[in-house]
């Protein structure tokens, strides 16, 4: 089988999702190319476009803009610290990121608390999220 041939069979199993808008783009390019394409640079392309490090990406995007608005408070923690393992992001940033996405009335009660008290590692700032954010659950209940 002919590497064009082989590279348009490979292509055609990749119709479905996300994948399909690269499918397409890529069959555009095998129809203006004169000659063969590459089976080895087909290949290193795709593992590069669809390796862990495009996926870690999507997950960085997805936690910078993933809001907790009306979730519950576990549900969105779980949510929350899975995209930040996948995303690989650091503690500063996910403090700041957790700042940025949980609802305001829950991070404005933990930033009242006092200076002893106030939270400064991940783990902390997790623990009060949760404690702070059940607490609003009763109350509205």
């Amino acid at each position: 089988m002919e590497t064009d041939d082989r590279i348009t069979a490979i292509l055609a199993c990749l119709r479905e999702g996300v994948v399909s808008i690269y499918t397409q783009r890529k069959l555009n390019e095998l129809d203006k190319e004169i000659g063969t394409q590459d089976w080895d640079n087909f290949i290193k392309e795709i593992k590069t476009t669809f390796s862990n490090k495009t996926k870690a990406v999507d997950a960085e995007w997805k936690i910078e803009s993933f809001k907790q608005e009306k979730k519950n408070t576990v549900d969105f923690m779980i949510e929350f610290e899975a995209l930040a393992i996948k995303a690989d992001t650091d503690e500063l940033h996910t403090i700041f990121l957790l700042k940025k996405n949980v609802q305001p009335d829950i991070i404005k009660t933990i930033l009242d608390y006092p200076p002893i008290a106030a939270p400064e590692t991940l783990k902390e700032w997790k623990v009060a999220i949760m404690s702070v954010g059940q607490g609003y659950k009763f109350t509205e209940g």
